[in-house]
């Protein structure tokens, strides 16, 4: 399994930060907390007005994040029976 890319200059990884988990820019913003709003349906304008800290750009590299880990990582998905 190949290594997830590191060009990803919006995304901060910092053990001391919430327990090491990807942020945004430093901010104790999880990049899962945004990929959860999205996919629970809410939009660009309202997460943004839900964090003013955060940028357009921060969202759209959460997206490219997510699209890199997926690449990355066997994910089993039971079928159904």
């Amino acid at each position: 399994m190949a290594a997830l890319a590191t060009n990803f200059e919006r995304i901060t990884v910092d053990p001391g930060q919430m327990g090491g988990m990807a942020c945004i820019r430093g901010l104790r913003i999880p990049v899962a907390t945004v990929l959860r709003m999205l996919g629970g349906g809410m939009s660009y304008a309202e997460i943004l007005g839900d964090y003013p800290d955060l940028e357009a750009e921060d969202i759209q590299a959460c997206l490219r994040f997510a699209a890199e880990a997926a690449t990355e990582r066997e994910v089993v998905i039971p079928q159904k029976a």
